[in-house]
């Protein structure tokens, strides 16, 4: 029995809710619009305000859609009206990052700088001057992609366990281990 399904998805005052046909919803706000094809098992319905996922039978794949697809539309509600941020920060000596022209450059320890370019619906900010490492900040109304390109930067050079160097989620802790003068 889905649980996560079960339960509705409140709409605040400045979404808007859509079914159109081939059972894609669109959910408008104040920061954007977001569309999802739904499972044609799965219906979607607007109650007192409340989005309502119901299934159509009890199988094991049912279920799962049913979870699935409550969740999505939560993430895309609470996209549209307050947006996902993540925030990562660089630390290592000489390891910089500047965002120019809608182009982010790393400088990370190698021989060459790194250039990212954001894809659509994402916005970069790079923060240099509040902390002592730069800080930078992925926003944008679709959570997947917001996580998957902050793990991309992130995945450009991972912190190492010996001196902490490398990207970091803002606030992580990362397990530290002892060098070689350890051993004796």
């Amino acid at each position: 029995m889905s649980r996560i399904g079960k339960q509705p998805v409140p709409l605040t005052d400045n979404v808007e809710f859509n079914i159109g046909a081939d059972n894609v919803v669109t959910i408008k706000g104040e920061k954007g619009t977001g569309s999802l094809r739904i499972h044609p098992d799965i219906s979607v319905e607007m109650k007192e305000g409340e989005i309502v996922v119901t299934r159509s039978g009890d199988s094991k794949e049912h279920k799962s859609l049913h979870g699935l697809y409550r969740s999505l539309l939560n993430n895309m509600v609470e996209g549209v009206s307050k947006g996902y941020k993540k925030q990562l920060e660089i630390i290592g000596v000489g390891y910089r990052a500047t965002f120019t022209n809608g182009v982010l450059e790393l400088s990370l320890g190698y021989s060459h700088p790194i250039y990212f370019v954001p894809p659509d619906g994402i916005e970069i900010e790079v923060d240099t001057k509040s902390r002592k490492n730069p800080v930078v900040s992925i926003s944008g109304i679709n959570k997947e992609l917001v996580g998957q390109v902050a793990a991309k930067i992130r995945s450009l050079r991972k912190p190492e366990p010996y001196k902490g160097k490398g990207i970091r989620y803002l606030g992580e802790q990362i397990r530290r281990k002892a060098g070689k003068s350890a051993a004796k």
